[in-house]
């Protein structure tokens, strides 16, 4: 009798549990309300911006390698801070990434390196939006 109490009780927990994983399906895949766009951006957001950049460090070598999938020119630059307090830290020039462009750049310390990161700006002014002066 209290193994039918226990197989009763597991079963009442997964018919839940699959009840709650359908209606989180059903509640993802509901269709955006009425009245307003589903991908409509807010007024006053950038749009998608900045190149997809992986680093690799070998040793004391350092290559970014960045690959720009948007409209706007992305202006990239690598950074590398050494390990060593003597070892001097490096940024490199920037470079201009394009749309549907790529770029490779490298840093180095003597010895070991701590950290690298690429920072990002747009290289080209935001175009001008209805209603601005243009100055």
């Amino acid at each position: 009798m209290r193994a039918t109490r226990r197989g009763t009780g597991a079963l009442v927990s997964v018919a839940v549990l699959l009840t709650g994983v359908a209606l989180a399906a059903e509640v993802r895949a509901a269709p955006a309300p009425a009245g307003r766009p589903a991908a409509a951006p807010a007024t006053g957001e950038p749009e998608d911006f900045g190149a997809s950049c992986r680093t690799d460090v070998e040793g004391s070598r350092v290559t970014a390698h960045c690959q720009n999938p948007y409209p706007r020119t992305d202006r990239v630059r690598l950074h590398v801070e050494c390990e060593e307090w003597w070892d001097v830290d490096t940024d490199s020039a920037p470079v201009d990434v394009g749309p549907a462009d790529y770029a490779r750049l490298t840093g180095r310390c003597w010895k070991e390196v701590r950290s690298a990161w690429i920072t990002h700006r747009p290289a080209d002014p935001e175009p001008a939006g209805p209603g601005s002066s243009g100055l």
